[in-house]
């Protein structure tokens, strides 16, 4: 294609930009899925010890008919819920933050996988992944993610498959 040197060419023309208005920029936007994994909680005593996570959820994607859950959540169930999309979905499921064996070592001298440290560092670990997960649209239909955020208890002897927009 050669140049004609007028510079707008019917195939280069820019389309014509509307002005946002306040009303747009305030408004609720058209599509969101916000997780937050916060407030970590250690429970139990000496070797049976646990931390678990609230994660909470506000959405208005038409997929979810939940629009706003809170739960809670250990490790071992953000490893169950990415066994699961491995299994069943078609996606590359990132990985999640490590399981700190050499921190699960008897004998230390501090608390190990308990330091507030590596509790916030797995924290945002698990933040950052549950958000890449949610926010790809074909886990959006695996009913485990829906589990996983939306219901107290995760029936593990649940029948995969698909959620359905309503």
């Amino acid at each position: 294609m050669a140049a004609n040197g007028d510079g707008d060419s019917a195939q280069t023309k820019r389309l014509s930009l509307k002005q946002q208005t306040l009303d747009d920029a305030y408004a609720a936007p058209a599509n969101f899925l916000e997780i937050d994994v916060v407030n970590p909680e250690t429970h139990g005593m000496a070797n049976k010890r646990y931390t678990d996570y609230e994660v909470r959820m506000r959405t208005n994607l038409p997929i979810f008919t939940i629009k706003e859950s809170s739960v809670r959540r250990r490790y071992s169930d953000f490893e169950w819920l990415r066994s699961e999309l491995e299994r069943d979905s078609k996606i590359l499921v990132p990985a999640l933050p490590g399981k700190a064996l050499k921190r699960q070592l008897p004998f230390r001298s501090d608390d190990g996988i308990f330091e507030d440290d590596f509790i916030e560092e797995r924290r945002s670990g698990l933040e950052a992944f549950i958000n890449k997960v949610a926010g790809h649209p074909l886990a959006q239909n695996e009913k485990c993610l829906h589990m996983f955020l939306q219901e107290a208890e995760i029936d593990k002897n649940y029948v995969p498959g698909k959620v359905r927009a309503t």
